[in-house]
């Protein structure tokens, strides 16, 4: 289970407690040359399990386990070369260090290194470039510090052995200090940055810690204060490793811990450390070696500083020229395309405007800057914007689609197809952005196809399709009590068209519909089924209503008309059947049982039967 954040581990403050003990061990003298190197043996084992436990852990990708099985190696080495010591000592072999010690610490450390190359970098190119080049800047930082600190005239008359081991490892840990440094500017390090620079301060420390307080002290080096130095730097280490094991964490998603080059200080303060050790060295007197060799290395750091702002510059000038360039791109864009794009807020207040606002709206794009987009929609489609609008909000950075109408400067409204898509998420926008689409002539044809797809061609009444598709919403409603239906036939039609021809005919057909139309109040539907046959739903109406309306129909449709200078009349056969709403397909059927009895009674001269 996770440690809650903020929790205090368990692990760290042992160590913390450990280290301020060693304090009075050491500086009181109880802890000798054998202690010191015991201590040292048991943290190299921490540091194994530590590691270790990283190399198999579920949340470490594989190139990091890969990166700390080598460490774990690595510590594994040290900790064989320093037990190998502490059991000299323990011994009575006297406190020099033995060869065997100091090849199995350059050993672990050079696996370290190894790892360090191996591990892949972020970014490409000049990214790649400056990451060299702040690693390196701070490494030479480093390096004229140790130069200044590690001289072998300042080593208070160490043997070669000694001093060559000393100057080994001071190498390597050097290198290891770069390898940090990398991993850290590069993005892609296998730990987390705070451990990577509380890392590369424990290393660091193991390289020049002895050296410094060798230099601050002199002869007057208290005991006990040189094995305290060595060992304070590993317990930082150790420390890191811990650290690491608490933050280590599951990857998460891709945009999580994206690779890349991270702006950091760390160039620019070794470069003012080395700026300041410049000034000490010189203040010392004549100078020697040791000033001349701090001077070189303040002349190699600037350089490199140098190096790494001039590729910045050239980067910066080659990024300001592609941006001018897709400014004028964009702008080009923009300017001529027929679509309308327009950034609102939430709210629906427009912050921005494209200039095909103008052909789009008739408008200019600055009129519409501050107004609402609600203002301009037809009222009729509002309903469809609360709903297009909620749609986004459960998908935001979805795009979403809709179609509606928005007022253009001459009062009209056009139709508008619309994809919007929220992007508050996104710094640079902080809006919701909307293109736009005159539709109006596909809309237009899309409410022809579909009128004449319900509509009879020659009157302009509803035909059967929706006829029935009115039927079946009568059936669907509620609260309604009844329905009926009325079949029309018109009788003496096809003497007419015999007579007259199909064009007087047609027209006969036409002023039946516009008299059938005039007879009807609102929801309710007449049609034309074809021929001369026409019908008529009465939604909510009864029997005896149906009937007052058929007679009347039948009166009105006999009226004389005036049709190619000649007057003419039909006659109309009116079935009618009423019921319930679900009954529409049977009285359909029924009327037109109805409308043929009473046809076959008008013929045969009787009076018709109700």
């Amino acid at each position: 289970m996770r440690r809650p954040a903020g929790a205090a581990d368990p692990v760290l403050l042992a160590l913390l407690l450990g280290t301020l003990l060693l304090f009075p061990l050491f500086l009181t003298g109880l802890g000798g040359n054998g202690a010191s190197w015991t201590v040292q043996t048991a943290i190299d084992l921490l540091d194994v399990c530590f590691a270790a436990r990283l190399a198999t852990h579920p949340d470490v990708p594989a190139t990091a386990r890969r990166f700390w099985r080598a460490v774990a190696v690595a510590c594994g080495a040290c900790a064989l070369g320093d037990g190998f010591q502490t059991v000299l000592v323990y011994a009575g072999a006297g406190g020099r260090i033995s060869v065997v010690q100091t090849a199995f610490v350059v050993t672990g450390m050079a696996i370290v290194v190894g790892a360090m190359l191996r591990h892949p970098l972020g970014g490409e190119g000049r990214q790649r470039l400056r990451l060299w080049l702040d690693a390196a800047t701070v490494l030479t930082g480093v390096a004229v510090f140790l130069w200044y600190f590690l001289l072998a005239d300042e080593l208070g008359g160490a043997d070669d052995a000694s001093r060559w081991g000393a100057a080994a490892t001071a190498v390597v840990m050097m290198l290891i200090t770069f390898g940090l440094l990398k991993l850290i500017f590069s993005g892609t390090a296998p730990f987390t940055r705070a451990a990577g620079l509380l890392g590369c301060f424990g290393v660091a420390g193991t390289a020049l810690g002895a050296s410094v307080a060798g230099v601050l002290f002199g002869d007057a080096l208290p005991p006990g204060v040189l094995p305290l130095v060595q060992l304070l730097p590993c317990v930082v280490i150790l420390s890191t490793l811990r650290l690491q094991l608490l933050h280590t964490r599951p990857a998460g998603p891709a945009g999580d811990r994206a690779p890349g080059h991270r702006p950091s200080r760390l160039p620019y303060l070794a470069v003012i450390a080395t700026q300041v050790l410049l000034v000490s060295a010189l203040h010392g007197g004549e100078p020697g070696l040791r000033t001349w060799g701090v001077a070189l290395g303040a002349v190699a750091i600037t350089t490199l500083v140098l190096g790494r702002q001039l590729s910045a510059v050239r980067d910066n000038e080659r990024l300001l020229t592609e941006l001018d360039q897709q400014r004028e791109w964009f702008r080009a864009l923009v300017q001529n395309t027929s679509d309308l794009t327009v950034v609102v807020r939430r709210d629906g207040v427009v912050r921005y405007a494209s200039p095909a606002a103008e052909r789009v709206l008739g408008r200019d794009p600055a009129e519409l800057l501050g107004t609402s987009l609600y203002d301009c929609t037809h009222p009729d489609d509002l309903l469809t914007v609360d709903e297009h609008v909620a749609r986004r909000l459960a998908e935001p950075g979805r795009s979403v689609a809709a179609q509606v109408r928005w007022q253009h400067a001459d009062g009209t409204y056009r139709w508008l197809d619309l994809i919007s898509t929220d992007l508050y998420q996104n710094p640079n926008v902080r809006g919701v952005v909307i293109n736009a689409r005159d539709a109006s002539e596909t809309r237009a044809l899309h409410d022809e196809l579909q009128r004449q797809a319900t509509h009879d061609a020659l009157t302009g009444l509803a035909n059967r399709v929706l006829l029935q598709r009115r039927i079946d919403e009568a059936a669907g409603a509620t609260g309604q009590a009844a329905i009926s239906m009325l079949l029309i036939d018109l009788d003496g039609f096809k003497a007419i068209n015999d007579r007259h021809g199909h064009h007087a005919g047609d027209q006969v057909l036409m002023q039946v519909a516009e008299r059938l139309s005039g007879l009807l109040g609102s929801g309710e539907v007449a049609a034309r089924l074809g021929g001369d046959e026409f019908a008529v739903l009465l939604r909510g109406a009864g029997p005896d209503a149906a009937a007052r309306l058929a007679e009347r129909i039948a009166a009105v449709v006999a009226e004389p008309m005036l049709i190619g200078g000649h007057w003419l009349t039909v006659g109309a056969s009116v079935g009618v059947a009423s019921g319930r709403p679900g009954d529409g397909d049977r009285l359909l059927r029924e009327a037109d049982a109805a409308m043929y009895r009473r046809k076959h009674d008008r013929r045969a001269g009787a009076q018709p039967v109700r």
